[in-house]
């Protein structure tokens, strides 16, 4: 297969691959070791203040001279209103009280205690720290953003689960485009939190290739030589690759949750809201069948700020019955060797493939 020259121009790599930014598994040593196999890292940062953003940021230039991603969430956030506080206690309330039932007693967060980033901060961050490449998702960046970091000559990648939502990163002048099926693990990068396209990635991908002249990257099921040149022929230019290095070496995900992968069924993978207020792909457990039982489900960021007590210490528990493990449909084997190994692997035998 011949690896696009204009994409690893654009990223300023070798092979237009990118490990996918994973909050929760990525790490600093994930990002330099994807750069290490010639591929770009992209370091998550989700929506963490602004000051850890430039820390991270640092961290992963100490490591490696290559570029790499800084990626973040560009979603609005609701308002703190009367209803929505209601909303929250009574949530807490059930969550705490489930969870007892279980066996596992937490307090929850008052829903003033913890901090909400306006992903402008992060922005600021990005442009103090010189990073040159910016990829986003739940959204697209606001008109000012978008000037300021042009102006700085960032790479700016947005993220797409549908046409109309890819026409509206390129009418913004969103430099690429990643267009995420719905096969991938983790968060929906959809611009709704609501109702999000249930379209399947190999539909998309080509439906997407014919709608806008952005140059595509294409997000979802990659996991072997196969099915990134299914991607390649279907108009992707640059390959995402998340799941496929959930287990390993550098991944943050901690034992008990990577042997639990090793052992995922078709059948356990689902989209909910559960954990988050947002739609993501991972595995079913106690916790999902609960909370998608009650109905009762916070909007982004509240359920995400809500839970995070809560699979804090499940994972200090080892209990896989209150972690959210996101995984694409894709299951394979979750190989533990490095992320340099994998992707290294990945890329020599999609060149041998004709």
């Amino acid at each position: 297969m011949n690896w696009s020259s204009e994409m690893s121009r654009l990223l300023g790599v070798k092979y237009p691959v990118i490990q996918a930014p994973m909050f929760g598994v990525t790490t600093i040593e994930m990002v330099a070791a994807a750069a290490r196999a010639g591929a770009l890292g992209s370091l998550a940062l989700a929506d963490l203040p602004a000051a850890q953003c430039a820390e991270a940021i640092r961290a992963v230039k100490r490591q490696i001279k290559q570029p790499f991603a800084a990626n973040i969430f560009v979603n609005e956030v609701p308002p703190v209103t009367p209803e929505l506080r209601n909303a929250y206690n009574e949530v807490r309330g059930f969550i705490e009280e489930m969870t007892a039932s279980y066996g596992l007693s937490v307090s929850l967060p008052d829903i003033d205690t913890f901090p909400i980033t306006d992903y402008r901060e992060q922005v600021q961050a990005v442009l103090e720290e010189n990073c040159t490449v910016l990829s986003f998702t739940f959204g697209n960046l606001d008109e000012e953003s978008i000037e300021r970091l042009k102006e700085n000559g960032t790479l700016l990648i947005g993220t797409c689960t549908s046409v109309a939502e890819a026409l509206l990163l390129e009418r913004s002048g969103i430099d690429l485009i990643c267009v995420q099926g719905i096969e991938a693990g983790g968060h929906r990068g959809s611009f709704s939190s609501e109702e999000v396209p249930q379209i399947g990635g190999f539909s998309l991908l080509p439906q997407v290739y014919d709608a806008v002249k952005v140059p595509l990257i294409y997000a979802g099921g990659i996991t072997d030589a196969r099915s990134l040149k299914a991607a390649s022929v279907l108009g992707a230019k640059g390959f995402q690759v998340g799941s496929l290095l959930l287990g390993s070496e550098e991944s943050a995900l901690l034992p008990f949750e990577k042997q639990r992968l090793r052992s995922v069924a078709e059948s356990d993978l689902l989209l909910t809201r559960s954990f988050s207020g947002r739609y993501a792909r991972g595995m079913r457990n106690v916790f999902i069948r609960a909370m998608e039982h009650s109905g009762m489900i916070l909007p982004y960021p509240y359920q995400n700020k809500l839970t995070g007590t809560l699979r804090k210490k499940a994972r200090e528990l080892e209990n896989a019955d209150f972690v959210n493990l996101w995984a694409g449909q894709s299951v394979h084997a979750y190989s533990g060797d490095s992320t340099t190994d994998l992707l290294q692997r990945l890329i020599a035998e999609t060149g041998r493939k004709a």
